[in-house]
């Protein structure tokens, strides 16, 4: 028999890659209102009442309103929310599996799961470990620079950089979030154990899918001396036994010495990499992943799978 699972905002981009995730799956039935009821309360609750999973791929409000509408049906229904609207609630699990020790056990415990946002997966993955090994003080002082495809964005974006429009309007590179106050803060500070957010610099790339996230460190800012060996040895021993994180090294570069976004497009897995100066004086940490995949809709099926208790990679491309 096989599980039902409603994907309230399914016409999304997230939705859309779930769905392809899905596709599939035997053991997977797919529940998702066409345009006439996917607005319509009673037919979202009656959905949400069949399914064994509902997953919320809406904005952060609509989400907030379906976590409600879920509580007025009891205790049995169970959510994976993609927004960026329970991110650091109490009453939900943070979707990141591989963040600690028995956080998967958690998640396929759970009733309410946060999906991670794609930003806050890779930073949280570079961070968490160190602090975590009392590599870097939870008071260290961070910054992140960061690129993602375009499709992070969400359809807006991703229409303004494929319909061809006049030159200037979809930029080959953009820097944003220039107010310092973005969404993604809040979930990068907690999960990550810092006391104080980081300075999180985001920009968008002329391509669909990728994601590079960069921390770059003086070796005065750890809390003792260390070396690019420590370091790749703290994530190896955090994440040594994961299919889905890699810890790589220079091979991780293309022919030209890059390191490039777009190289995990289409999967669902990470890659972590640990660059310094020849002094190892000044130290750069990077994940490299699809904002599309372990960042949003891959990290949902791994969560859903997880809740099932089924092959946590089931659907997943690694």
């Amino acid at each position: 028999m096989a599980y039902k699972i409603f994907l309230d905002g399914g016409a999304g981009t997230t939705g859309l890659q779930i769905a392809d995730r899905l596709a599939s799956r035997t053991d997977i039935s797919l529940l998702v209102l066409d345009d006439a009821t996917r607005k319509d309360k009673q037919a979202r609750k009656a959905a949400m009442t069949e399914a064994d999973i509902s997953i919320l791929c809406l904005p952060d409000a609509a989400a907030i309103e379906a976590t409600a509408m879920a509580a007025e049906l009891g205790r049995d229904v169970r959510l994976i929310d993609a927004s960026s609207a329970h991110r650091v609630h109490p009453d939900f699990v943070y979707g990141f599996a591989e963040m600690a020790t028995g956080q998967a056990d958690k998640i396929a415990n759970a009733r309410l799961v946060s999906n991670p946002g794609c930003y806050p997966t890779s930073f949280v993955a570079l961070v968490r470990p160190l602090i975590d090994a009392g590599l870097l003080a939870p008071e260290a002082l961070l910054a992140a620079a960061c690129v993602s495809g375009y499709s992070g964005g969400g359809r807006t974006m991703i229409e303004r950089y494929e319909a061809g429009d006049a030159p200037g309007d979809a930029p080959a590179f953009g820097i944003y979030g220039l107010t310092l106050a973005h969404k993604h803060l809040p979930e990068m500070k907690v999960h990550s154990g810092l006391v104080d957010a980081p300075v999180f610099l985001p920009s968008v790339g002329q391509f669909p899918q990728g994601m590079l996230v960069n921390i770059p460190l003086h070796q005065a800012q750890f809390s003792k001396a260390v070396s690019v060996a420590d370091l790749t040895s703290c994530y190896r021993g955090a994440y040594g036994d994961s299919a889905l994180i890699k810890v790589g090294d220079a091979g991780g570069l293309d022919k030209h010495n890059f390191l490039v976004a777009e190289a995990l497009a289409g999967r669902d897995n990470m890659e972590i990499f640990v660059f310094a100066d020849a002094s190892e004086s000044h130290f750069v940490l990077t994940a490299r992943t699809d904002n599309l995949g372990k960042g949003a809709a891959g990290a949902a099926v791994q969560n859903m799978n997880l809740m099932l208790g089924v092959d946590m990679l089931s659907g997943l491309q690694v």
